[in-house]
């Protein structure tokens, strides 16, 4: 038996795609092909063969088509449905909006599966000496994810230990810069551990940045515990020529409680050793689902 099927020039079903779209973008803002050929410095015969899908185009000259009809190359060859003008506008201002509005928009674009904005990102809040470093690094190590320390983040980003940063910036600066780290790391990881300071709770709208683009866990310990931890790493500032450094730490503790119990999760590190609690991390971050696909 013969076979008389005929299989697609694929080059030919690209020269009919980039005909269509040519000619109805163009037609769409309304321009002759001789305007058309004058905005793009391209010949109207080239343009005319081009709408007809005869002929063949370099790049460069498909490039000065694509930004005299304001649309990028890709959405002129795509076999994907492209992006038209509007898109393309929209998301040009949601690249340049604040983080606020972007939160709105977000919001209003996908209320019902809030879980799909958090993708596979973790974030661990709580006081210093919780254990974030620590079982962050680890549990990001066991998991194949990477894990990300906000300070040292906006420490890079801004090329000075953190004391200067908030001697340069002060506490409002630094505030705005937390803001900015966070929006950075969610642009670049998909799946991730993040630890962020104990006093970013504090501060709502980058709380709720948070809150929204992660699954939180609050790690936390007691303030007997939290105050041996920290002076364990060297750091003497709580308790030195400060009698009242414990008291501080309770009420520092009680007055961010309900922050903290925000989270989707916590872990209690207290009386625990490190893989005790990281083998308690490790079970919230399996039965929660933190690290699944969100339902459709």
């Amino acid at each position: 038996m013969t076979d008389t099927t005929v299989t697609q020039d694929p080059s030919q079903a690209l020269k009919r795609r980039l005909a269509v779209r040519v000619r109805d973008l163009r037609k769409g803002l309304g321009l002759p092909r001789r305007a058309l050929s004058e905005k793009s410095r391209v010949s109207p015969r080239y343009l005319a063969q081009l709408e007809a899908g005869e002929g063949n185009i370099s790049i460069t000259l498909l490039h000065r088509i694509a930004t005299a009809l304001e649309v990028k190359v890709e959405n002129l060859v795509s076999e994907n449905a492209p992006w038209d003008r509007d898109v393309d506008r929209v998301a040009h201002l949601y690249r340049a909006a604040p983080e606020e509005v972007r939160q709105k928009i977000r919001s209003l674009l996908a209320p019902q599966n809030p879980a799909a904005l958090r993708a596979g990102r973790i974030c661990l809040i709580g006081l210093r000496g919780a254990g974030k470093s620590t079982l962050g690094r680890l549990a990001g190590k066991a998991l194949g994810l990477p894990f990300v320390e906000l300070n040292r983040d906006i420490e890079e980003h801004t090329g000075m230990p953190l004391s200067e940063v908030m001697a340069f910036y002060g506490q409002d600066g630094y505030r705005a810069l937390e803001a900015e780290a966070i929006a950075r790391t969610v642009e670049k990881h998909d799946r991730m551990i993040l630890a962020v300071a104990g006093g970013l709770v504090a501060e709502e709208a980058t709380y709720q940045q948070v809150l929204e683009r992660f699954h939180t866990v609050w790690l936390r310990t007691s303030p007997a515990e939290h105050m041996q931890r920290v002076r364990a790493q060297g750091d003497l500032r709580p308790m030195q020529g400060n009698p009242a450094a414990m008291q501080q730490l309770k009420s520092l503790l009680s007055a961010r409680t309900a922050l903290y119990e925000k989270a989707e999760a916590q872990v209690n590190t207290s009386n625990r050793t490190i893989s005790g609690s990281l083998n308690d991390l490790m079970k919230v971050i399996a039965a929660k689902g933190f690290l699944e696909a969100p339902a459709e």
